[in-house]
């Protein structure tokens, strides 16, 4: 593993990060939001087999955000059709805990949600990983930090939405980096393991400036499924991440 000493302007401010880097220590989500899925299972395979580290759930509820998408049943469906690999479950639904509940058993690795849709964040927290599953937090663009620091140390991950959630196919809004950039510093003052996803109009142009912030995790929908060759889309991706 190299040492590598990076720079990167947000805002105003340069931030200096120290970090042990390689391939491995930077992820790649495709979401099935975007996917075929006419043949979800034969989608989620090849661009496992193309480079994809994890699989992104995107669950909307038409109640927290104005979508409504996929449940349970399709993450046990995709773990009984043999995809072993990690599955990442992104809830933008109120309330979270029953369904949360539901996905775990169904066979997610990681859940995140966002903190304004629990009551209690740490008991929704906890309550996830007390069953073994991993857990994060969600901050929209115009969503405050403000309940990160309390609960930093319980969680495995955090996730900056970079558009407004809702629909795939958005614009990334650039003022997430600075947002970016803040958790990074949370993250790295914490000594503690734990990932920094993106998620929101990341491509060729935008995954550079996600992982000049600080990111680590890289959600991807419509930048991989709507081009013809997987492996070699996610391997442009990878390129492109400083």
């Amino acid at each position: 593993t190299a040492y590598e000493i990076s720079a990167c302007l947000v805002g105003s401010e340069m931030c200096i990060r120290d970090r042990h880097m390689s391939d491995q220590n930077y992820i790649i989500a495709p979401s099935i939001l975007a996917s075929d899925f006419a043949r979800l299972g034969e989608e989620v395979r090849n661009v496992l087999d193309a480079g994809a580290d994890w699989v992104h759930f995107d669950v909307m509820d038409n109640h927290y955000v104005p979508n409504l998408t996929i449940g349970p049943m399709v993450c046990e469906a995709l773990r009984k059709y043999g995809i072993k690999e990690f599955i990442d479950v992104h809830l933008m639904i109120d309330p979270v805990d029953d369904l949360a509940q539901n996905f775990i058993k169904a066979g997610a690795d990681l859940i995140s949600f966002h903190p304004e849709a629990s009551k209690h964040i740490h008991r929704s927290i906890h309550a996830i990983k007390d069953k073994g599953c991993k857990a994060g937090l969600v901050y929209n663009p115009a969503t405050p930090l403000n309940t990160l620091e309390s609960v930093l140390d319980d969680l495995d991950l955090v996730l900056i939405m970079s558009v407004n959630p809702g629909f795939g196919g958005q614009s990334f809004i650039h003022s997430s980096l600075e947002k970016i950039a803040q958790v990074r510093k949370m993250i790295d003052n914490s000594g503690r393991d734990i990932r920094l996803e993106v998620d929101g109009g990341i491509n060729k142009e935008t995954i550079g400036l996600a992982s000049e912030a600080g990111a680590d995790t890289f959600v991807a929908g419509s930048a991989i499924f709507n081009t013809e060759n997987y492996e070699q889309t996610i391997s442009e991706l990878r390129s492109k991440i400083v």
